[in-house]
């Protein structure tokens, strides 16, 4: 049957009118940039009264945005960064500090790139990870569509360093922070909604910047550190500038969540608004950050009760209108009420662990929006916030009641949050599409007399002292699929030796006759660093072995003990079958 060519043209039009009419009213979803920088301090903006600082880009996002008052992180990166990224207190994802495997998430924690992708989100990350380096604990592993930049706690080298791209290593040319930012304007310059997270390397060290930054400190009479560290700050609002110009000229903008915070306390005593503490502290200066969030049709305002990291991730999801899975357990809540105003929000208490070294109940801090109770191995602090948040007056001697019930409730807290243990998971090895996995000397442990060259074995620090058969490292390997590797060792010695392998019962020996040395690559420090230098390191084949399907200890040693100078930054395994 024919239809008159009139009513063929009515029903197209019939069509493409209802087609145009549905499209405009289902609105497009939200993009969301997350910016977090590294070791940026409360006091680290002119926007919290700094007078040497000059942050005008962050002063203006912040004009703009819900300004919490009191924000609050961990005392260190790696344990804010799982907080943030799934909305729970770090030690039930299994991060409890920051190198020796302590920094990585379990798998199975879910972070804000794994609820946002399946509702046709692109997800990348651009910068600092610190939440394991091998898939799957890795970005990719955890959600990310793109990963840009460094898996470890720090870089040695700002300036034409090496990233890794997914699972490629590759060349940065620049700055690095004004690399990550054109990287993550070209990620976000596509039609789809994205999930941009811009993970800075600054101000942590070392303290590199370009000269135009830190002379311009340093003719304010500061000296090299300080200088160095507010020149890193005002090149991070350089790129935050750059960011909101891209949003604006792109008219995406008035579709785009902004967020802006840091990870802990400043990494030094400097201008925190007068408050007790600095990174690694539980007290106020350590914890408390800045957090501006700027919501399309929000207007600006300053929010008075306290919020935190964990509160990020239910938030975000209470925004966007995303259905979670109830399996999955927030321990913050959605702060949106507060936005839009709510006066039924109800205290509570927001928890904080920290690690020196081993980890154990304490150091611990309880708080809610008047009190702080600081728990140390030797003695514990009360605090009134409300009438003192400089914590000049210890209030434990008036108020044994008030101390009893919260050191009760942290109590409480630490054993719920621990259920799972805080053992750090074995490194994984066998993924089918994985070729390449490192074994890094921080992630093992060690025996006899080898030790980190600087000492305490943070992210980039090497093993040295074989001089005894019983000197060793191990590493704790998982293997999920029966897998053939070629291993090689990233390593330098001054005269031959033997080198042993040990895996469950399989030994494989390898005899290195030639000197190998590793050559420090010249680094642009304003301060002498606390960790080792970066070097260039010798890679040398020691042999292949077959690794089955079943856990496992990868041990190095040194046949009979000889004493050849030998020194190992990380074992790099290939697969060949």
């Amino acid at each position: 049957m024919k239809f008159p060519a009139s009513f063929c043209f009515l029903l197209l039009f019939a069509w493409v009118f209802f087609s145009s009419c549905q499209s405009e009213s289902i609105a497009p979803k939200p993009n969301v940039l997350l910016i977090i920088t590294d070791d940026q301090g409360w006091g680290d903006l002119s926007f919290h009264g700094n007078e040497f600082l000059e942050t005008p880009q962050i002063d203006s996002l912040a004009s703009q945005s819900i300004v919490f008052d009191r924000f609050y992180v961990s005392p260190v990166c790696a344990p804010t960064r799982a907080s943030l990224l799934t909305g729970r207190y770090h030690p039930a994802t299994g991060t409890t500090w920051v190198t020796h495997r302590m920094e990585v998430m379990r798998e199975e924690e879910v972070t804000i790139a794994e609820i946002l992708k399946p509702e046709g989100y692109r997800t990348g990350l651009f910068g600092k990870w610190h939440q394991g380096k091998q898939f799957p604990h890795d970005p990719i592993g955890q959600g990310f569509d793109e990963f840009l930049g460094f898996t470890d706690g720090h870089l040695n080298n700002y300036f034409d360093t090496k990233l890794t791209h997914n699972f490629e290593q590759v060349d940065s040319k620049g700055y690095l922070p004004d690399f990550m930012t054109q990287k993550a304007i070209g990620f976000m310059d596509q039609d789809t909604p994205f999930f941009t997270m811009i993970a800075f390397n600054t101000p942590h060290g070392p303290f590199q910047v370009p000269d135009q930054y830190f002379d311009k400190y340093k003719a304010k009479g500061l000296n090299d550190k300080d200088a160095s560290v507010y020149g890193m700050v005002e090149n991070i609002d350089d790129n935050i500038g750059k960011l909101m110009t891209f949003l604006t000229e792109s008219g995406k903008l008035e579709n785009t969540i902004v967020i802006f915070m840091t990870d802990n306390g400043p990494n030094g005593i400097r201008y925190n608004g007068g408050m007790k503490g600095i990174k690694g502290h539980l007290d106020e200066g350590g914890v408390r950050v800045p957090f501006f969030m700027r919501i399309p049709g929000q207007p600006h305002q300053v929010i008075k009760p306290w919020a935190a990291h964990i509160d990020v991730l239910p938030t975000l999801v209470d925004l966007l209108e995303i259905e979670v899975s109830p399996d999955i357990e927030f321990h913050g809540k959605s702060i949106l009420p507060l936005v839009e105003g709510s006066r039924e929000w109800e205290d509570r208490y927001f928890f904080t662990h920290h690690v020196n070294l081993i980890f154990d109940t304490i150091p611990g801090a309880i708080r809610n929006q008047r009190y702080l109770l600081t728990i140390q191995k030797d003695r514990k602090e009360l605090y009134d916030l409300e009438s003192d948040y400089l914590q000049h007056q210890n209030i434990t001697a008036e108020n044994p009641e008030l101390l009893a019930e919260m050191e009760k409730e942290y109590l409480n807290w630490f054993q719920k949050i621990t259920i799972k243990g805080t053992e750090p998971p074995a490194i994984q090895v066998g993924h089918a599409g994985i070729t390449f996995v490192e074994l890094p000397a921080p992630d093992a442990k060690k025996e006899g007399g080898v030790k980190f060259k600087g000492n305490m074995g943070w992210a980039n620090d090497w093993f040295v002292g074989f001089s005894a058969e019983s000197d060793q490292v191990y590493w704790d390997i998982e293997t999920v699929q029966d897998s053939e590797y070629e291993i090689s060792a990233q390593l330098s010695n001054t005269a031959p030796l033997e080198i042993i392998l040990e895996l469950n019962g399989k030994t494989l020996e390898a005899s290195i006759q030639e000197s190998h040395a590793a050559e420090i690559i010249p680094s642009p420090d304003r301060v002498p660093r606390g960790e080792v230098y970066e070097k260039n390191w010798p890679l040398v084949l020691l042999g292949k072995l077959r690794l089955e399907k079943e856990p496992m200890e990868l041990t190095l040693r040194t046949k009979g003990g000889e004493d050849a100078g030998l020194e190992v930054k990380s074992l790099i395994l290939k697969k060949v079958d």
